[in-house]
């Protein structure tokens, strides 16, 4: 079943535009939603809530309508973006008495159990709370709807790395209940651990849509080669490899998948040294997006 499908969505603005954007999101998965800033991605989120207004494309969620359909969607869909929504004053119990007004499936217990195991003291105002636990609140809130999708627009900025990891192993213990997650996201590491799929957002268009096991698949290794001497290293770039001369010495050699051509050839060459690096996601994101990325705000 398909829980989201976004379709040829389009929105301008007099200095950026959102074109023809498409994808789907099937139950059960994550994908992870990732551009430079700017790029389209809190844009495309609030279309597909309609807190914005779309100039043409169809958005599905849940099987409903965005905008006929839009309290039956979000009666089943929660999110969390990188600033709270509630109202500075409130206490914990002012924020379950209006979340419990809005959701006809808000269950106060479940509320409760959320709030002590993210150890939310429910005697603070929500000004009181730090950033890493006002996003558990809203975490906390999502949950006890027993929302089927989770929406999390940039859910991680602005929290310390130990916040981080702790949400990475909460968004893992949600996909193993089997919900449905839409996350944007800056930090290359958590959507690697986190997302089936990914989407690179550029400039308001997809760039690129691919499982992240494929992703991972093809990323490609660098060897860093350490010549004896400067004769080794000239006669080295003459191979038929797909190289770079970083210094008079050294050379970087990117293979994908074939290392037989390279060990076949090193016994020939007096070497220094010899190191390897993994591409990373964010390599391969820079692939698309160039080496200074782009910004569009």
């Amino acid at each position: 079943m398909i829980a989201l499908e976004v379709k040829d969505l389009n929105k301008k603005y007099e200095d950026f535009s959102l074109q023809d954007v498409s994808f789907q999101l099937e139950q059960g998965y994550i994908m992870g939603f990732i551009g430079a800033n700017g790029a389209g991605k809190t844009t495309t989120i609030k279309l597909i809530l309609n807190l914005l207004k779309k100039q043409s494309g169809t958005i599905t969620v849940l099987g409903f309508d965005h905008i006929r359909e839009e309290q039956k969607f979000k009666e089943r869909t929660g999110v969390v973006f990188d600033t709270h929504f509630f109202v500075d004053e409130w206490k914990m119990a002012d924020v379950e008495k209006a979340m419990g007004m809005f959701y006809e499936n808000w269950d106060t217990e479940i509320y409760y159990k959320y709030l002590e195991q993210f150890q939310i003291n429910r005697n603070k105002s929500v000004m009181e709370l730090s950033k890493g636990m006002q996003m558990k609140l809203m975490l906390a809130c999502s949950f006890s709807h027993k929302a089927e999708l989770l929406i999390l627009d940039e859910p991680t900025s602005g929290l310390d790395p130990l916040m981080q990891n702790a949400f990475v192993e909460l968004i893992q213990e949600e996909k193993q209940r089997g919900k449905t997650i839409l996350m944007s996201s800056h930090m290359f590491e958590e959507v690697e651990k986190t997302c089936d799929r990914i989407g690179i957002i550029r400039q308001g268009h997809m760039a690129a849509i691919e499982d992240t096991v494929i992703l991972q698949k093809n990323k490609t290794k660098t060897y860093i080669l350490t010549f004896a001497d400067s004769s080794q290293t000239q006669r080295f770039l003459q191979e038929r490899l797909q190289m770079k001369q970083i210094s008079e010495l050294c050379v970087h050699v990117y293979v994908r998948e074939d290392l037989k051509v390279l060990l076949q050839l090193l016994p020939a060459y007096e070497l220094r040294d010899l190191n390897v690096a993994t591409q990373s996601l964010e390599d391969i994101f820079l692939q698309y997006y160039g080496e200074k990325g782009e910004a569009h705000e």
